[in-house]
């Protein structure tokens, strides 16, 4: 028996990672920037740095992240062409909110079993999703865990790496009362709280994916798909082009909790609920499961995607150019002195129209 052989009885194909790379090789020739060296195959990426030059005091920025369990719609609806967008939303919209561009970008798939179609379209979905936020596909990995997953069974991760000037650098410090908050539309779920909609839809009330949602207008595994939309280049043109001194991803924790992560103490924000509508999807899943608002809030993005915190001088024209980018968004509150709850801490008041 030869190696090969052996190695294929124990549940690995060479051959069928080998036939991946073939068929993703069109779409990572997509994800090019200038700077990138070389094509794939090697055992690293590499990217020409000799760029930075033109920085005074270049600070490099990286995230890493997965996607969580929306990978189980994506494997239970035999979609995989998406789930690669929401990966690269996840991970470059992490790293423009300090100002840095996103410059390249790795991704590691582990598989119970390479099916070369299916890896080829998660690969296509990075490939386009790195297109759109400007960042370069360098490398990846696809690794084959039998045992470990099931044969249709996968995961989805990555890093990424950007570059921001010193001077341009983003964050709490620079934030000062009278600062608005302007919130930035999401494109639904994202790619956080997955476990609780799926245990409130798919596990509780028994619905599924291809349901036909009313509400919704497609079907509940179209709405649970929808790719976490890509900020990074409209954040990019607003961090350039006005007075904003920070910016938060609404991810994980929610609305208030992230925004609180670029608060700097002795100020609070105050935003106001009756500035937006949320998405369907968001009251369906608070009536459906009988979830609490502070829960819902606690754990969805309930429709806004990014945050900015923008000199007021220059919120009209940070809405423009967010609209240019096809970004649509608004102003939801303003940074206040401290006297609203704890010093550093977001409020929500009001209520969503409709809820």
């Amino acid at each position: 028996m030869s190696q090969q052989n052996a190695y294929a009885q124990a549940g690995v194909s060479i051959e069928a990672g080998d036939r991946a790379v073939e068929l993703m090789k069109t779409w990572i020739e997509k994800a090019r920037r200038p700077e990138m060296v070389g094509g794939i195959g090697g055992f690293a990426g590499l990217f020409d740095a000799s760029a930075l030059k033109s920085y005074e005091r270049p600070l490099l920025a990286s995230s890493a992240d997965g996607v969580g369990t929306k990978v189980a719609i994506a494997q239970a609806m035999d979609k995989h062409d998406t789930i690669g967008h929401d990966l690269v939303g996840m991970l470059v919209d992490d790293l423009v909110v300090c100002g840095a561009e996103p410059l390249f970008l790795t991704d590691y798939i582990a598989t119970g079993k390479v099916v070369p179609e299916r890896i080829a379209a998660i690969v296509k979905g990075i490939a386009e999703a790195c297109v759109l936020a400007g960042t370069a596909l360098v490398g990846g990995e696809t690794a084959e865990h039998p045992g470990l997953l099931e044969p249709d069974e996968y995961d989805v991760a990555g890093s990424t790496t950007g570059v921001v000037e010193a001077s341009e650098l983003l964050g709490a410090e620079l934030v000062s009362a009278g600062d608005v908050v302007i919130a930035m539309e999401a494109s639904g779920l994202h790619s956080n709280g997955y476990s609780l909609v799926r245990h409130v839809l798919l596990n509780t009330a028994g619905w599924q994916l291809d349901r036909d949602v009313a509400e919704l207008g497609r079907t509940l595994g179209e709405e649970l798909l929808e790719p976490t939309r890509i900020y990074a280049k409209a954040c990019l043109a607003i961090a350039k082009g006005t007075e904003t001194h920070a910016m938060s991803h609404i991810t994980g924790g929610g609305l208030a909790a992230n925004l609180a992560r670029v608060m700097p103490e002795g100020l609070h924000a105050r935003l106001d609920r009756s500035t937006w509508t949320p998405q369907p999807i968001f009251d369906l899943v608070r009536q459906v499961g009988s979830v609490a608002q502070e829960d819902l809030e606690m754990t969805l993005n309930c429709g806004v995607g990014m945050i900015s915190l923008t000199a007021a001088d220059d919120a009209d024209r940070a809405i423009e150019l967010l609209a240019e980018n096809g970004i649509k968004a608004w102003v939801a509150g303003a940074v206040e002195v401290g006297t609203q709850g704890a010093p550093g801490e977001v409020t929500l008041a009001g209520q969503h129209p409709g809820w």
